[in-house]
């Protein structure tokens, strides 16, 4: 944008004195020029159309952040102002240099620390500051990531201060987060505002994410042979960000586990796959540090892989960052940090912190302790039990209870002036107003033993103009970060310069635990789709009896009511009371209504979306979208109970839509991989037991000709199938006919026989055990339940004694246990690896 052309600042920005778009004097920034010109262009009205576009896609999207200790279990919406945060080239050019200035420090901390602890013993670092803080762990002496650097990802929070110069307010070292969430932002943003974007000439990001894979991919395996195996451990669906941990999966193409994917078998990392076990070489690790190793470190942690520490030790896995790093966090390292790189580099800080103090040292805890009023004080560690207080803010009697809780362990706390940092602008409600703002800038090492900082950063608000404290977790929202290139840029690709890799083996892309959870997908969604089908038909039949006395319409409602709760096998309303005794309107609505009761409607959904959200990484955008709008109206909020039945009967179309829209999306979009083939096994085991179920409590019992006629076209219509028999057959229902239909037709979707088929092909496609020379269990499993589906003679099934249909329960209750062992089979050949191990320990 040339000097010349610079629009002026909206007039109804309240800016502040410290604004990042004005500059002292009230001139605007040049670099926000393209976006003062949007603001002063569009009118309130517009800006909040892109503001509920941006709150839409994110929702589409599936983009969430949890919070830890809130008393609901759903994640909250991603949330993103509308508003960039931009820099121009020349301030960037000294963050970056800042950045890589200071990773570069942390690196030799980190190991001097963990090596010959030089800095301690010379008295750079007081040796009380690194024992008191938990990130630092002695059994991690003597281990080295085997690169050049054993840093290899970090975070530094960005505020400026009120000099103009950019302070450094947190490490991230650990295990850095964000950088998902940053790719996200920017998708968003170039979707709702390209021309904005593409006009302000904003440097692409992408190139951080291709070093970053370079630097991973050049830690050769094991073996020396081929590309390394790489992993991003993740502690699971309930963590804070663990979107963001399934993004990365897929946006670097790597696989997600947790710590019960991997084992440690003779010093090596293995991956528990469809395929067998599969040799890791590096983990990204989003596990907390103290949770990886039950061996060494907390041995109460269900999250790591026990024996890691002695796999790093001997090299063959890097971890990103290895435990330990942690240590650099401690933010009583910042009183220190100043002295530190005079002293290895003979500079000074480029990004300086907030004058630090630390209270193990007589005279700073002193100075802290006289001086509360002015100080911000932290503790050393990253804790929910202490954060960030203001002593300013505090009564006398606070001042007083802070005294003594530093005093009784000073070691554990440092003060800080109080700075106040920079605003940014922010759109809220379409109007503009100042909010605090910080960035978090990305490092990452390269391959050639330097460092590379990513263009760009997340950026985050605080919650009100008034709040002070900048936290996600307090409400506060996120921004993209435009750094302006000085030069047009071209595109460049995350894989590009990249060599041309082996692809991945069909079961290897697929760890146990993701084909269980996408088995179990398959599972729940047949059986909400199944559970939906027969209360819409339940609904209806309850909608057009109302008033009418019929003892045979009676008679259908009875029938439909007993075989509703016998097939979802819903547990009681109320154990206390005669299930007969609940009128059949509350009955369907608690089956439609309530999350708690087991089998109904809500309930089923919720496993079903605690099973899609555990492979997050595997779904497709169209796919998640489908999903979410299914969770949004049932699993999230599930409908209220007080409304009237016949309000019902749209939102079940829709679900009952959707659900088969995902099952399109799955069988055209999917590759068939073992993973898919699970899926799809998942949704033809559960959609046998449907139909087996829906005989069993429908059609084991003789009723007079009317009432079996109208029995069986309800049977059919929950199998998707009255429209089949009558094109097929054009006749009234008949036991025979519907019996052939549902259990024999091989050419029906819905038939018992074409489940059976389909399985057949899915597990004869799965991988086998390496000596599996003869059938395996679950094969010889298909064909004895495919044997004696054939040989059913059905004029047999629909003779009755004693009025019951006695063959055709026992052949149906046969195929239900058979169905069941095959379920069992697999769960124990591929998502147990029982006999896989017992090989490999033999």
């Amino acid at each position: 944008m040339p000097a010349t052309d610079i629009a002026l600042p909206p007039a109804e920005y309240p800016a502040r004195d410290g604004d990042e778009m004005i500059q002292p004097d009230g001139a605007l920034q040049p670099a926000w020029t393209p976006v003062a010109r949007w603001l002063t262009e569009n009118d309130p009205s517009v800006r909040t159309s892109v503001e509920t576009q941006i709150r839409r896609m994110l929702r589409e999207n599936g983009v969430t952040y949890s919070v830890y200790g809130e008393t609901t279990d759903e994640p909250r919406p991603w949330q993103l102002d509308a508003l960039p945060w931009v820099l121009g080239p020349e301030d960037w050019k000294t963050i970056e240099a800042g950045l890589i200035q200071r990773a570069e420090l942390l690196d030799e901390i980190l190991t001097d620390l963990y090596g010959d602890r030089l800095l301690v013993r010379d008295g750079w670092i007081p040796a009380k500051l690194v024992g008191a803080h938990s990130g630092y762990f002695s059994c991690c002496r003597g281990l080295k990531s085997p690169t050049p650097r054993q840093l290899i990802l970090a975070a530094m929070d960005l505020a400026r201060g009120p000099d103009g110069r950019m302070w450094v307010v947190n490490d991230r070292t650990q295990a850095p987060s964000g950088s998902g969430y940053v790719v996200e932002n920017r998708v968003v943003m170039t979707r709702t505002l390209p021309r904005l974007f593409h006009h302000s000439g904003v440097r692409r990001i992408a190139s951080f994410f291709r070093t970053l894979r370079e630097t991973l991919e050049s830690f050769a395996p094991a073996d020396g042979k081929g590309t390394p195996r790489i992993v991003i451990l993740t502690p699971g669906p309930q963590n804070e960000t663990y979107y963001e941990h399934a993004f990365l999966a897929s946006y670097l193409g790597y696989t997600l586990v947790q710590g019960d994917d991997l084992t440690v078998r003779d010093g090596h990392v293995w991956l528990a796959s469809l395929g067998g076990l599969e040799k890791v070489d590096v983990i990204i690790r989003r596990v907390d540090a103290s949770f990886c190793d039950p061996l060494e470190l907390r041995e109460d942690s269900q999250l790591g892989v026990p024996g890691l520490l002695e796999a790093i030790r001997l090299g063959h896995v890097l971890v990103v960052n290895h435990p330990g790093s942690g240590v650099l966090e401690n933010p009583g390292l910042m009183a220190f940090l100043p002295g530190l790189a005079r002293h290895l580099h003979g500079q000074d800080l480029i990004l300086p912190s907030a004058a630090t103090w630390w209270c193990g040292e007589k005279s700073a805890l002193e100075k802290v302790l006289s001086n509360l009023d002015r100080f911000v004080i932290k503790s050393i560690e990253r804790a929910p039990t202490f954060g960030t207080v203001f002593g300013s803010e505090l009564t006398k009697a606070q001042r007083t209870a802070l005294k003594e809780r530093i005093l009784a362990f000073p070691e554990g706390y440092v003060g800080q002036e109080q700075v106040t940092y920079s605003t940014v602008p922010c759109l809220h409600e379409g109007q503009i107003e100042p909010r605090r703002g910080v960035m978090r800038g990305f490092v990452t090492a390269t391959a050639q033993g330097g460092y590379a900082v990513m263009p760009g950063g997340l950026t985050r608000t605080s919650a009100s103009p008034e709040a002070v404290v900048v936290s996600s977790q307090l409400g506060g929202a996120s921004k993209d970060t435009w750094i302006i290139a000085p030069d047009p840029e071209p595109f460049v690709s995350l894989y590009e310069n990249g060599a041309d890799l082996p692809p991945e083996l069909d079961a290897r892309s697929v760890p146990s635990r993701a084909g269980e959870n996408l088995y179990w997908t398959g599972r729940y969604a047949e059986r909400s789709e199944g559970t939906a089908r027969l209360l819409r038909r339940t609904l209806l039949a309850l909608i057009d009896g109302f008033g009418e006395d019929s003892s045979s319409a009676t008679r259908h409602r009875e029938i439909l009511m007993q075989g509703l709760t016998g097939v979802t096998n819903a547990a009681p309303i109320d154990p206390l009371k005669d299930s007969a005794a609940v009128p059949d309107e509350d009955e369907v609505l608690s089956l439609l209504c309530d999350p708690a009761r087991v089998g109904s409607l809500p309930h089923v959904l919720r496993s079903f979306r605690h099973a899609t959200f555990a492979v997050r990484d595997l779904w497709s955008p169209d796919s998640w979208r489908v999903i979410d709008t299914i969770l949004s109206e049932w699993a999230e909020k599930p409908p209220s109970p007080r409304q009237r039945l016949d309000n019902f009967s749209e939102p079940l179309d829709r679900l009952i839509i959707d659900l088969t829209a995902l099952l399109g999306l799955n069988l055209e979009s999917m590759t068939r991989d073992a993973g898919w083939r699970l899926l799809d096994s998942g949704r033809r085991i559960e959609r046998a037991h449907f139909l087996i179920g829906v005989l069993r409590h429908f059609l084991l019992t003789p009723r007079p000709t009317y009432e079996e006629r109208l029995v069986m076209e309800s049977v059919l219509a929950a199998n998707d199938s009255l429209v089949t028999y009558r094109k097929r057959y054009r006749t009234h229902p008949r036991l025979d006919l519907v019996l052939e239909l549902l259990l024999l037709e091989p050419n029906n979707a819905r038939s018992l026989l074409y489940q059976v088929n389909r399985l057949s092909a899915n597990i004869t496609a799965l991988p086998r055990q390496p000596n599996a020379a003869k059938l395996t269990p679950e094969r010889k499993l298909l064909i004895e339940i495919d044997s004696r589906l054939r040989l059913v003679e059905i004029d047999r099934l629909v003779e009755s004694r004693d009025s019951t249909r006695r063959r055709l329960e026992i052949f149906l209750d046969h195929m239900s246990r058979s169905l069941t062992h095959l379920s069992d089979v697999l769960t124990l050949t591929y998502f147990r690896h029982a006999e896989r191990t017992r090989l490999l320990r033999g």
